[in-house]
């Protein structure tokens, strides 16, 4: 079966930008244009709207500039407005060649919001696009608020389109401006024009407002409409327009008569930077590009991953420049944490793997999640408390630290199953912890090793709620040796490792 070609433009330096609290510099508008139409291999990019700021004009500037070098000029469109020729004019110093003219789409705005007829309406915009042809500047059009004119006032928008039929046009632009179409009326509203304009180009461009514009895209190309404006992350004015990431692997997984240009293992790259420029983050649950997408959770699924991919689809990480991830917590399985440590190189024994998993699993209790990055310090904190008789053992404690006041703690420590109680001062929480301690042991006539160091490590890139390895060097009667803890708490890891100091002692 012969594919369909389908042309994808990008909007996410237009449309997108229309994000509230987005704007794009100078720079980062150019270096997106790059690599949207080099790298991703977008066939098309919308970058800006005529007559904006001075600001725009200068990136417009830069990315024509460099497109016509490239031999890309073509592909880069400008929103305009009709406007007697204000526009084009823009378009001429901009140095920009394909004009997206936007125009009413509905009644109901032409109406209201121009208050002119249907005639004088074309009739005006007749004029721009001659103007612009004489310029040497192609036009597609915008048919804005065209869902609801198919709604409400379908007749208006086939006379509109009888009056673009003869128009020396390229493409005509179909938008769910508001995005209240079903995917329904999508399917029905564009193959009613696509069968009625067979010659005619039409692009879908889909909102997001009921989260239904991914499978309004799908059914805009089932209908035959020829090119699709998407976004970036989605990117867009409320809550945003059709995400390119999700609609192109739709496309390719799903619509096997539909071919086109995008570069998937480019997605990945580009949302990751579009997200850094706008400082909008990528949810974590977002399909394609979110950090959840590729992580699998529970053990159960780790395990099946291991026995023929059982938890597998046709969505491979690989695919978008993308790994898979085991996430490691409480409820992770042994073929999790199998997975972290090939990655990391390491290599367990089943008894030894059975105690790290438990002591994941009562990590994972406390802490949202364990990255692939604590798990050397787990393994060593492990393997470091075996062989160790737990004699002692620290049963509750009570620190205090409040300004003005000097800290304080008070200790219950069992010692071959009999309980001591006391309380001290210190110049810090750990320092009256021990000052405690001591008093216990100095009632059994036993004098504590001495803290010659003490250091404190989180995992490398990891955030405030790291897992802290506490690593403490005493000194018992000019022997030195070295004891450690692991919580995410710097104190309670501390308080771990000088329960052990206490058991080998």
């Amino acid at each position: 079966m012969k594919k369909r070609k389908i042309e994808i433009m990008d909007t996410t330096l237009r449309d997108g930008e229309q994000t509230s609290g987005v704007s794009f510099s100078v720079s980062e508008k150019l270096t997106l244009a790059k690599l949207l139409l080099e790298e991703l291999k977008v066939d098309r990019i919308e970058i800006a709207s005529a007559r904006v700021s001075d600001g725009e004009l200068l990136a417009v500037k830069q990315i024509t500039q460099w497109a016509k070098e490239k031999g890309l000029l073509d592909k880069v469109e400008v929103l305009c407005f009709v406007d007697k020729g204000i526009s084009i004019d823009w378009m001429l110093d901009a140095g920009a060649k394909v004009q997206n003219l936007l125009t009413k789409g509905s009644m109901n705005h032409l109406k209201h919001q121009l208050k002119k007829t249907p005639k004088e309406h074309f009739s005006e915009i007749a004029d721009v696009i001659q103007l612009a042809e004489t310029k040497g500047i192609a036009t597609n059009v915008y048919l804005e608020d065209w869902s609801n004119g198919m709604r409400n006032s379908k007749d208006y928008v086939f006379e509109f389109l009888d009056f673009l039929a003869t128009q020396p046009i390229k493409r005509i632009l179909l938008p769910d401006t508001l995005g209240v179409l079903t995917h329904y009326e999508t399917f029905d509203f564009v193959s009613e024009i696509v069968k009625k304009y067979p010659n005619l180009h039409f692009d879908f461009h889909g909102h997001n407002d009921y989260d239904l514009s991914v499978a309004n895209v799908m059914e805009a190309l089932k209908a035959g409409c020829h090119g699709l404006h998407l976004t970036v992350n989605g990117m867009g004015e409320r809550a945003g327009n059709a995400p390119l990431a999700s609609v192109v692997a739709v496309i390719n997984d799903f619509l096997p008569e539909i071919e086109m240009n995008v570069s998937e293992s480019s997605l990945y790259k580009v949302s990751k930077l579009v997200s850094a420029f706008t400082g909008f983050g990528i949810p974590a649950n977002k399909p394609i590009v979110g950090a959840n997408v590729f992580t699998q959770t529970a053990g159960i699924h780790a395990d099946g991953d291991n026995k023929n991919n059982l938890y597998f689809n046709d969505l491979l990480p690989e695919r978008f420049g993308r790994k898979r991830q085991y996430a490691l917590g409480k409820t992770s399985g042994k073929a999790n944490i199998q997975k972290n440590l090939q990655e990391l190189g390491l290599t367990l024994n089943n008894e030894e793997l059975k105690k790290v998993t438990q002591r994941i699993i009562e990590l994972g209790d406390k802490k949202e999640r364990v990255t692939k990055e604590d798990l050397p310090y787990i393994i060593s904190d492990v393997l470091d408390s075996d062989g160790i008789l737990n004699k002692v053992i620290i049963k509750s404690y009570l620190l205090s630290h409040a300004k003005g006041l000097q800290p304080a703690a008070a200790v219950a420590v069992e010692i071959e199953g009999k309980l001591f109680e006391e309380h001290a001062q210190g110049d810090g929480q750990f320092d009256a912890f021990m000052n405690a301690l001591k008093s216990v042991y100095k009632s059994l006539k036993v004098n504590l090793p001495k803290l010659i160091d003490y250091a404190v490590r989180i995992p490398p890139g990891s955030s405030s709620d790291a897992l802290c390895e506490t690593i403490i060097t005493w000194d018992n009667n000019g022997k030195e040796f070295i004891t450690r803890g692991l919580d995410s708490d710097q104190t309670v890891s501390a308080i771990k490792a000088t329960e052990k100091m206490l058991n080998i002692i």
